[in-house]
């Protein structure tokens, strides 16, 4: 790898160097794998898609109406004779011959020599024969579809790196691809550690928390599209959590968990960790979030990342420093926050050298601007502010902070609609 985890001392490491650092603890995409058409949504293509065919197929009708031949304003006759029908799935042969039209559906291949459709609304039947209203207002090739017009024949559909949804899988079927080359999903461990820590269901004692963290890293971790490896609660036991650890190792293509594993705290995690692999542990610059662990674990060298232990410092890293190494064993283009730009409607406080991610919500004006504001108060442990937000507010460690009306940089969160 060009940048290591293991060398950087104590310094403080500004937000981007984490995100490279941090990607280049994978150093390939993952194998990849065949999969049928109903298995595909939410997988990466792992090579390009090539049209086989013209989409559409045939140059069709964009309407219900005739299709004919129009001719030069002097060449128009007073009616058009009908010499048959097409039908969408249908087609006809037989060139048509001056002064001819068929009635035709929307889809419906067009019949040799056809270049023009006129609609329904415009059209007057007299016995065998039909009436253009307002002939002057046609165009030749109007209300048609030319073949390949969305995808020739030969062209790239679909780049190598794309996740696929429901238009793309759309797209696929339209090509008559019923089997695709994906990457294989990662299958990434995650585990919850410590005396203090009780399964939702089960009795809180009195100085317990519930095992929120897990869950959440669960539900992000599945919509990037992964494959969950869940270790549970890990007891505070030495050798049954390296065991633990040594199995998912072998397993997974990636280890995350939560809190136990920061600087100077002397747990059974820790110890664990360093027996089965190599564990670095930095100090970050942002808010919330600033300790970090990483490393390589097992034979396999599976990257590891130890999160900060508050439900929201969870939340915030693993969007900047767990989807990028996500994306990277997908075969995906190197992840960028999507960033948009909000008008401030309240004043936001930083501080110089240091990130800060908080919790907002943006809206659009009358005008069509963004507006933001936060959602109040912004502890690491306010998992609730989470819940509120639609966005985080990104203010970078060039920034002490913004005032009401001055533009600032916003991470819109996915949110199921």
């Amino acid at each position: 790898m060009t940048l290591s985890c293991f060398d950087l001392g104590e310094r403080m490491l500004p937000v981007a160097e984490a995100r490279a650092r941090l990607v280049s603890l994978v150093e390939t995409p993952l194998p990849a794998e065949r999969a049928a058409l109903g298995e595909l949504h939410g997988r990466v293509l792992a090579e390009d898609i090539v049209s086989p065919i013209d989409v559409p197929q045939n140059t069709n009708a964009a309407m219900d109406g005739i299709a004919l031949a129009w001719p030069a304003d002097d060449e128009r006759p007073d009616a058009w004779r009908i010499s048959g029908e097409v039908l969408a799935g249908s087609r006809r042969d037989e060139a048509l011959a001056k002064h001819e039209c068929v009635r035709i559906t929307t889809g419906a291949p067009l019949p040799q020599g056809a270049d023009t459709v006129i609609m329904l609304e415009q059209l007057e039947a007299r016995g065998e024969t039909v009436v253009v209203h307002q002939p002057d207002g046609v165009r030749r090739g109007q209300h048609v579809r030319q073949a390949g017009e969305d995808i020739p024949r030969g062209r790239t559909a679909l780049r190598a790196g794309t996740r696929l949804g429901a238009a793309e899988l759309g797209l696929l079927a339209s090509l008559g691809i019923a089997v695709a080359k994906v990457y294989r999903r990662p299958r990434v461990a995650i585990f919850s550690t410590g005396d203090e820590v009780t399964a939702p269901g089960e009795p809180l004692p009195s100085a317990g928390i519930f095992d929120a963290n897990r869950y959440t890293l669960a539900g992000l971790l599945a919509e990037q599209g992964a494959e969950l490896l869940d270790l549970g609660i890990l007891p505070d036991d030495r050798q049954a959590m390296i065991a633990a650890l040594t199995d998912a190792a072998g397993r997974a293509d990636l280890v995350v968990t939560s809190g136990g594993v920061s600087v100077g705290h002397a747990d059974f995690t820790r110890a664990a960790l360093e027996a089965v692999g190599r564990l670095a542990f930095w100090r970050i610059a942002i808010r919330p979030g600033r300790p970090l662990a990483c490393g390589l674990l097992g034979e396999r060298d599976v990257p590891f990342l130890g999160l900060p232990g508050n439900p929201v410092a969870v939340m915030v890293t693993f969007l900047q420093f767990v989807v990028p190494l996500l994306f990277k064993l997908q075969g995906r283009p190197m992840h960028v926050p999507t960033r948009l730009i909000a008008v401030a409607d309240e004043s936001l406080t930083s501080r110089l050298g240091r990130t800060d991610f908080l919790r907002g919500r943006y809206h659009i004006d009358a005008d069509g601007r963004l507006h933001v504001v936060s959602t109040g108060a912004q502890g690491s442990g306010i998992l609730s502010s989470m819940v509120a937000a639609n966005c985080l507010i990104e203010l970078t460690d060039d920034l002490a902070g913004a005032a009401p009306g001055e533009t600032v940089s916003i991470q819109p969160l996915y949110r199921l609609p």
